[in-house]
């Protein structure tokens, strides 16, 4: 199972739609917030997914969450745009609030640097950000999960 992992677009509604075209195959969709009007312009692109939306730092008079745990394939996953738990200076606030809901993998944006790293047992995987072409997908494999990140060409 695919998981289409998108964050940062702030505005960029184009690159976006290009990604979500891009991953076509792509049974659910997570966005990690900053241009939720662009996702939601985007919606009729992804209809028969999963959708899992969380909001971002400038995401401001919406009613999604800043964070939320989700289940995709048999794998439990924090997802969050990541400011709340200050990502820019660290994992780990990120990886102790990714453990407390029992979570393996931890999907976030906000610092628009594509990443994937290790931290107390969690894997924490950043898409970057859409403004600079980059967006990832996690492939869920018999339990376990491959995190790709990925470029517009």
């Amino acid at each position: 199972m695919r998981i289409l992992v998108l964050s940062d677009s702030h505005g960029l509604y184009f690159n976006l739609q290009k990604a979500i075209e891009a991953q076509p195959t792509a049974e659910a969709v997570v966005f990690l917030g900053d241009g939720i009007s662009d996702f939601e312009r985007c919606r009729h692109l992804i209809k028969g997914k999963k959708i899992y939306t969380v909001r971002g730092n400038n995401d401001l008079y919406c009613d999604y969450p800043f964070s939320q745990v989700i289940s995709v394939g048999g794998v439990r996953i924090y997802i969050t745009h990541g400011h709340k738990e200050a990502v820019k200076y660290g994992m780990s606030r990120l990886s102790g609030v990714a453990t407390e809901n029992d979570c393996r993998l931890a999907l976030y944006g906000h610092t628009h640097t594509q990443l994937e790293t290790n931290f107390d047992g969690i894997k924490a995987f950043n898409p970057g950000s859409l403004l600079s072409g980059e967006y990832g997908v996690v492939d869920i494999i018999d339990g376990g999960y491959i995190c790709i990140g990925m470029k517009l060409r």
